[in-house]
């Protein structure tokens, strides 16, 4: 699978995007317009090995709603993605059964170089 969940407006997604060119046969998918869904969340998760390695601590959101401070479990980071977008950490790359998730340089090189090996 090559698969690529990304927010179109989010200027450092569209960095990474340009950075990680030529992207051919991988599918983009704008988090905001096209809502991730169970399913696609449960495989990230499968590959993550968490739902935590994919929540986004960053969104505005978690200290809105006052989340840093409880201790949250597995299953509220799994609906808190699902309600809303802004809490996938992003970008999240699926290259050939592995993922990369967020925007650290590490893992963008890493990201880059396994795609383009």
């Amino acid at each position: 699978m090559k698969k690529i969940y990304h927010l179109k407006t989010c200027s450092t997604c569209q960095r990474i995007l340009r950075e990680l060119q030529p992207l051919d046969g991988f599918e983009l998918q704008n988090i905001k317009s096209d809502a991730i869904s169970p399913d696609q969340l449960e495989e990230m998760k499968i590959l993550a090995g968490s739902y935590e390695a994919l929540f986004s601590r960053k969104a505005m959101l978690f200290r809105q709603r006052g989340l840093h401070e409880k201790q949250l479990s597995e299953n509220d980071y799994k609906n808190l993605i699902l309600e809303q977008y802004t809490f996938l950490k992003r970008p999240v790359i699926i290259f050939a059964n592995q993922i990369f998730i967020g925007n650290s340089i590490k893992n963008i090189e890493q990201a880059k170089e396994k795609i383009h090996s």
